[in-house]
């Protein structure tokens, strides 16, 4: 079987989460990957065959999106030209954690394709949300990446296609203690602000990881680290929680760990409203801005809060959740083609297949 894994690289956890599973799937046949998005700050180990610029998102100083950035990056017949170069009908099965360009190949030309990953997830009703929805983030969620099948991971199972989170096996393997220092990580805010607003808690230690830190350095009861994902989680499975934003897999790995969390989600993005909605009923404390009141909150959470028995996740090993994942995919595109009778081939079809580079040459989408 020929398996395409459309990755998007905005931010480090869809980047780990491939890391992760990509070895279990090539289980079931040849993977090659196409990377979307150019805003990642891990180093990618993963058989890329095809890179794109996608469309990324990129945080400004105050926890928001920094829009401008956003719109000055966006090329649209760059993007168009990567989504006709893509040959999505030389695969058997494509997966796709969120990549708008594999997800517009793959619709174009209608090759079946299963979107995978915590945005999947919120196709489904049952999945938590805030009190207050917001349209163009339900549309971006629910549109963004049209697939014909969805299949989603999350902190619980709230619809019979939602699977547990994918856990690291470095953090599998770890005996988790608490060595009395808070383990940092907000990837939306300078870290000068963060420093500014902890170093008053003297009592408290704190492991700031940044893209702006170039070396590890101490700052009074700060220590400073750059971005490492095996140092990020020897901190934080050492730590006595850890604070970050409304991601997906920091929180799913803490909880795995037993940590206490503060989440702070990114301001306008709505899919970190909703993590935080769901992380209430896990007894982290959801907080919506740096403020003069957070260094009072961080001590009244870590420091005096009386420790409590959180609800826990069923986790489940990696193996069995790729095997529940493939199993439900191959259902699914089996169903899919019995209902549906392949088209016949169009001029127009044919013209776009003319710009296809052969199956079996490599093709590098980026320049």
């Amino acid at each position: 079987m020929k398996i395409l894994y459309a990755v998007q690289a905005t931010g480090n956890g869809h980047i780990s989460r491939a890391a992760e599973i990509i070895p279990l799937i090539e289980k079931y046949g040849t993977v090659d990957v196409m990377l979307s998005g150019n805003n990642a700050h891990l180093p990618v180990s993963l058989p890329v065959k095809y890179r794109s610029k996608g469309l990324s998102l990129f945080y400004q100083s105050g926890g928001g999106i920094n829009y401008t950035k956003m719109i000055t990056q966006f090329n649209p017949l760059r993007i168009w030209s990567d989504i006709k170069r893509l040959p999505v009908n030389d695969y058997d099965l494509i997966i796709n954690d969120f990549d708008f360009v594999t997800a517009m190949a793959c619709k174009i030309r209608g090759a079946f394709s299963v979107q995978f990953g915590h945005q999947a997830s919120f196709q489904y009703h049952e999945t938590p949300r805030p009190a207050k929805l917001n349209r163009i983030g339900e549309w971006v969620l629910k549109r963004f990446t049209p697939a014909n099948f969805h299949v989603g991971l999350h902190f619980e199972s709230y619809h019979p296609n939602i699977l547990p989170p994918v856990i690291g096996e470095a953090v599998r393997r770890t005996i988790p203690s608490n060595q009395g220092h808070i383990t940092v990580y907000l990837a939306q805010y300078k870290i000068g602000d963060i420093i500014q607003q902890l170093q008053s808690l003297t009592h408290l230690k704190f492991h700031i990881f940044s893209a702006d830190v170039v070396a590890k350095k101490q700052i009074k009861n700060c220590e400073l680290f750059p971005l490492g994902k095996e140092s990020f989680s020897h901190s934080m499975a050492h730590s006595m929680g850890v604070i970050t934003g409304g991601g997906f897999e920091t929180p799913a790995e803490a909880m795995y760990l037993g940590k206490k969390i503060i989440t702070i989600p990114i301001k306008g993005q709505y899919e970190q409203y909703c993590n935080a909605e769901a992380l209430k009923k896990f007894g982290a404390l959801v907080l919506y801005d740096i403020d003069i009141h957070f260094g009072a909150q961080v001590d009244r959470y870590f420091t005096k809060q009386a420790s409590q028995d959180f609800p826990k996740i069923a986790f489940v090993t990696n193996q069995e959740i790729v095997s529940e994942f493939m199993k439900l995919a191959i259902k699914a595109k089996s169903i899919h083609h019995q209902e549906t009778p392949l088209p016949e081939a169009t001029a127009l079809e044919g013209l776009i297949n003319t710009n296809f580079p052969s199956a079996s040459s490599a093709i590098n989408i980026m320049p």
